[in-house]
């Protein structure tokens, strides 16, 4: 049996910059250059700012799919691929698969798998026990060929493709008996004796069901031919074929169609367990993705819930992370941060290198797993460097990030300088932009003990593009504030030619912490910061040494 690829998700942090997706998709992709029993994907936690639109489209590399929670949904679970059915199918038939394959309730879809309705075995049961419903075949429009097959029968005059629309089931047993008891277009069930077959065809029935196997004669069919009576033989006895004729109906005229309660591969496992621990119901339909039936679960699958299985990159902190995440497997974690609050149920890959950038280590692996890099990739990896590292102006700047990028530079046949201030210039656009897509297009929230704080930033060529950006943030602080959810918000404005930072902020005793850590004055609700440029190695350490500070 060959193994199954499992899928691992490869994805960075929340409101991701182009570090965050450009490491992804390279890392995504060294990973299925390696070869093992994986697929790999590159997801994206948040939506994908200016600067990172830029580079994906400067070298025609697609966005990731969007992906904000790794709970593990049904199709995480083992669905039971059970072949849906033709509402057309007897209800013996269904019975019997039902029997044969050991579940007890069986999918009606149509032809392009859209699901028409279900069956379970008590609906069946009810049928069956619905006795006095002698025109049950009638009203489900049965085919004949349905009956052939309930009773095991052949059909010797009339049509198989031909259904039944009017009449009775009835039970003939003597002329005498049937004579003004039969109606035009009833379905007669008769013996062998000639003369109950013959009162039957010239009572008008529809159609005669021959029990036991018995020899019709030829008197009989030419008379039915005549009549347009439909002949049937069946090797069941009266009392067989009596038990058994209703079950010929159609599983269409007893399944239901309405209210149904059913999954998306898509629903999240914890509200489908909620949904089946409300209801009796014991197989419930799935959908995928395309709203087409794919099989059925039970509370059982439950028991075996596959965790979806994660790799972190540029980030290691929960805050950080994609909702879910303590429900998912994390099989690695790629970053340059500091260590988080990040906890593990078993041992990971863990590489944490102290450069300016994700992108830095993905370059030194593929350079250890020898695998060449592709101009695009080289294109990312070399985006991302630029970026984080603010072209190297960066305090969290290092060597290695430098020689990574002017080997990546080479390999995408870009002129770093001017590379660079293109990619900037078009991050630091404005034009259509809300200040609730400017303050959280790049923002992080960091936390040590009782200390949370959110931070953002946007990176500007030019102080007319600084003032644009601040003008437009500043009325927006106080619903940031509310939004993120945290006791004080600050926004970076940061100039990378004159490597200044505008520092924005709200929140309670926010101005206090800011002139503490920096040594400097406040006013209107901002302080200027020469020199610092880098939200983590210049900005987060001094803000949380003040917070602690404060609070003893």
């Amino acid at each position: 049996m060959a193994n199954t690829r499992h899928k691992v998700n490869i994805i960075g942090h929340k409101n991701p910059d182009t570090d965050s997706i450009c490491s992804a998709l390279a890392y995504t992709y060294l990973k299925n250059q390696l070869g093992d029993n994986a697929t790999y994907e590159a997801r994206r936690a948040g939506q994908i700012n200016r600067e990172t639109e830029f580079v994906l489209k400067h070298f025609g590399v697609e966005a990731p799919r969007l992906c904000t929670d790794v709970s593990p949904q049904v199709k995480d679970i083992d669905i039971r691929r059970q072949p849906g059915i033709d509402a057309e199918m007897s209800v013996r038939a269904a019975w019997t698969m039902m029997r044969d394959v050991e579940i007890d309730t069986l999918c009606a879809v149509g032809p392009d798998r859209e699901l028409q309705g279900l069956i379970s075995i008590k609906d069946i049961a009810n049928a069956n026990m619905d006795l006095f419903d002698t025109e049950v075949l009638s009203k489900a429009g049965t085919s004949y060929r349905n009956v052939l097959s309930t009773l095991e029968g052949q059909m010797l005059v009339g049509d198989p493709d031909a259904r039944i629309t009017r009449g009775r089931i009835f039970i003939g047993t003597s002329p005498e008996i049937m004579d003004g008891a039969v109606h035009p277009g009833d379905l007669v069930l008769v013996t062998n004796r000639y003369e109950v077959q013959m009162c039957a065809i010239d009572c008008g029935a529809g159609a005669i069901v021959v029990c036991c196997g018995s020899a019709v004669p030829r008197t009989i069919l030419a008379r039915a031919q005549e009549k347009g009576c439909m002949v049937i033989t069946t090797p069941f006895d009266s009392y067989a074929a009596a038990r058994l004729i209703s079950t010929a109906a159609p599983v269409r005229h007893f399944m239901r169609t309405r209210d149904l309660m059913l999954f998306s591969v898509n629903t999240p496992v914890e509200d489908a367990r909620k949904v089946m621990a409300s209801v009796r119901h014991r197989y419930f339909p799935v959908l995928d993705e395309n709203g087409k039936y794919c099989g059925v679960i039970s509370r059982r699958n439950m028991l075996n819930v596959h965790r979806k299985q994660v790799i972190m990159v540029d980030h290691n902190e929960r805050g950080q992370a994609v909702d879910g995440l303590e429900q998912a497997e994390i099989l690695e974690v790629i970053d340059h941060h500091r260590l988080g609050s990040l906890e593990t149920t078993e041992p990971v890959y863990f590489r944490n290198v102290p450069v300016g950038c994700t992108a830095t280590i993905v370059y030194t692996i593929f350079g250890e797993k020898n695998i060449p890099i592709p101009k695009a990739i080289a294109g990312l990896l070399l985006s991302a460097i630029l970026s984080d590292t603010l072209m190297f102006r960066s305090p969290t700047s290092t060597m290695l990030d430098k020689a990574a990028a002017e080997a990546l530079a080479v390999i995408a046949e870009e002129d770093i300088p001017t590379y660079a201030e293109q990619m900037f210039e078009a991050g630091a656009d404005l034009a259509g932009r809300t200040a609730d897509d400017v303050f959280f297009s790049d923002f992080k929230v960091f936390s040590r003990g009782d200390a949370k704080f959110g931070v953002g930033q946007s990176i500007y060529m030019t102080a007319k593009s600084i003032a644009a950006a601040e003008a437009l943030v500043k009325p927006f602080l106080t619903e940031a504030l509310a939004q993120a959810g945290v006791p004080m918000v600050f926004f970076m404005c940061t100039n990378m030619k004159d490597q200044t930072t505008d520092l924005l902020f709200c929140g309670q005793d926010a101005g206090e912490i800011v002139s503490e850590a920096f040594h400097t004055g406040v006013q209107d609700g901002m302080a200027v910061l020469p020199g610092v440029v880098s939200r983590k190695k210049q900005l987060i350490p001094p803000l949380m040494a003040a917070i602690q500070a404060r609070q003893g």
